[in-house]
């Protein structure tokens, strides 16, 4: 199970040609004339890459600082609703010793970005905006001639992740999701293990996103807690679930010619948690007392893909838990699991466990990283690793930079991104019709069959 090319792969699965073509999910074409595959997609070279910045919150101002310390790039234009957003991403720019006499500035109106997309003319721009202008947002940008790369989720319907893979594939474009955690170094050297044989075939993963962030119902009128306290009144399912995912779909070479998804189940808790902090913390008359939570605490959804193997998503943003993305993945000869770092495998490990009946832990966790490190995270880690998110956010940004200069295919293909977002929709209408099984988009028409697999990078 480890390889598979398109014969094997039609033959174990009796997947017919016929059936390929049938499987697109809720496209309402087939590709177009104009449109290419866009799997292995490499953009001609840009030796200096002009970027804009749509939304400079938090993130935006973060992912503005990693770019423009990087060689080779150029800050050209800047996008937020509020003024105060631009000052503060300039004063870091003055801070870097960057001159933004020349850089372009929009705000006040949430329209500003198209102009600011017409006028500067960037390579690239970066999205960081609320999670339901991502869609939108992205499409225009490749229309205006530029690479998108967006922040997490990539669109909140399926419906708006096709018009982004048409878009890509029409005007040529990369639309990349910045799933910053496929770059951290527990995830890489998990990589770096299954790549190198250590797991043996791949079964079952667990992924997450239960992070207790209810403190942000404190941000009222400004901040992410201002619009995404509203999503748990307007959806149900999993709204946040491609932390998790996007690493152990690139583990199991999910839209990489050795497997992808096929179905899904999923099942939410009761909705109790937001309420309760509502009552607790605000006045009786505030608008998030206002509200008809429905989203339940607790969301659990279960993949079966095309080889059969499973993958069970879980995501809570509510209860009262330490942070985790669970991370875990089984093989035949294995398993590997994150928050704390653990591993077993059947024949032990060196001298530190003698089979699978105990974890890899202490000294044999560090011999674990010292020899399988990944060689990405050993070659960037000494100037990413105070950026954020334990260096990740390093990596990522170094990657995308290095990857537009030579002309590569990025790390993580729009099919990707989209296939990962789409969970938010499926797992709704599974939710909403009591663990229905919902069939996954194939977002490639077919053509994940012929697309390079994720290996190491060095």
């Amino acid at each position: 199970m480890s390889k598979f090319d398109r014969r094997n792969f039609i033959k174990t699965t009796s997947l017919t040609a016929a059936f390929a073509s049938s499987y697109v999910f809720s496209s309402t074409d087939s590709r177009k004339n104009e449109q290419m595959y866009m799997g292995d997609f490499s953009a001609p070279k840009l030796n200096k890459i002009k970027a804009a910045f749509l939304g400079v919150g938090y993130r935006g101002k973060g992912h503005l600082k990693l770019f423009a310390s990087l060689p080779g790039t150029e800050v050209v234009g800047i996008s937020d609703l509020y003024e105060e957003n631009i000052l503060k991403s300039n004063k870091i720019l003055e801070n870097m010793n960057i001159s933004t006499d020349s850089i372009k500035t929009f705000w006040g109106d949430d329209k500003k970005w198209k102009k600011m997309l017409s006028e500067v003319m960037p390579d690239i721009v970066f999205i960081s905006t609320d999670w339901n202008s991502h869609g939108e947002m992205a499409v225009e940008t490749m229309k205006n001639g530029a690479h998108a790369f967006v922040e997490v989720p990539l669109a909140m319907t399926i419906k708006e992740l096709w018009d982004i893979i048409d878009t890509s594939e029409k005007y040529k474009k990369h639309c990349m999701m910045m799933e910053n955690v496929n770059y951290g170094r527990e995830e890489l050297m998990f990589l770096n293990l299954i790549r190198n044989g250590q797991l043996g075939d791949l079964l079952h993963g667990e992924a997450a996103y239960i992070h207790d962030l209810r403190f942000q119902m404190n941000e009222e009128t400004r901040g992410t807690g201002s619009w995404r306290t509203l999503e748990y009144e307007k959806r149900r399912g999993n709204l946040y679930p491609t932390h998790g995912l996007g690493p152990v779909s690139q583990y199991m070479n999910l839209l990489r010619s050795e497997d992808t998804f096929k179905t899904l189940v999923s099942f939410s808790s009761p909705a109790m948690g937001r309420k309760k902090f509502g009552k607790e913390n605000f006045p009786s008359n505030h608008k998030w007392n206002n509200l008809n939570y429905q989203n339940g605490d607790i969301n659990t959804s279960i993949i079966k893909t095309y080889l059969g193997r499973t993958i069970m998503v879980q995501w809570d943003e509510t209860s009262p838990r330490p942070y985790t993305r669970l991370n875990l993945i089984q093989g035949t000869k294995g398993i590997l699991a994150g928050g704390p770092t653990r591993a077993a495998f059947d024949k032990g490990f060196e001298n530190y466990t003698k089979d699978s009946k105990e974890w890899v832990k202490g000294e044999g966790i560090d011999r674990l990283y010292e020899k399988y490190d990944h060689p990405l995270y050993k070659r960037l880690n000494n100037q990413t690793k105070n950026t954020g998110h334990g260096g990740m956010d390093g990596i990522m940004m170094y990657r995308i930079v290095e990857c537009l200069k030579n002309g590569l295919p990025l790390d993580q293909n729009v099919y990707e991104g989209c296939a990962w977002s789409s969970l938010i929709e499926l797992s709704s209408n599974s939710v909403n019709n009591d663990g229905e099984p919902q069939s996954f988009p194939d977002f490639t028409r077919g053509d994940w069959v012929n697309t390079n697999t994720f290996d190491i990078i060095s």
